[in-house]
């Protein structure tokens, strides 16, 4: 007996999922306690394989909008030897915490 997975795609990335995680995926336009459907699925893995070309019909995934953050400060920091030319940048990446409800395939 094989747990349930799937491979999703959102914001140009690919992500694993199973039923009653938690994933970190690019910033979406909702709200906290929204609910997502994500209908972009490439893999669906556990007992019964499924293997989207490029997605499997019929499968979607449903998730819980838990809440919108941002992640660590990244500093980027670029200097030019004795020319007395330094940029200092900072970059919050935003995101978005979903909790995944099911899988339907």
């Amino acid at each position: 007996m094989h747990k349930m997975y799937a491979i999703i795609v959102t914001g140009g990335k690919q992500y694993k999922v199973e039923a009653g995680k938690s994933i970190f995926v690019e910033k979406l336009d909702v709200k906290a306690g929204d609910k997502v459907t994500f209908d972009k699925v490439v893999f669906v893995g556990g007992d019964d394989v499924k293997i989207g070309q490029p997605y499997v019909d019929g499968a979607s995934v449903e998730a819980t909008v838990e809440k919108q953050g941002k992640d660590k400060k990244v500093v980027t920091f670029k200097y030019k030897p004795k020319k007395h030319t330094h940029t200092k940048q900072g970059h919050r990446q935003p995101y978005t915490k979903l909790t995944v409800d099911k899988i339907n395939a």
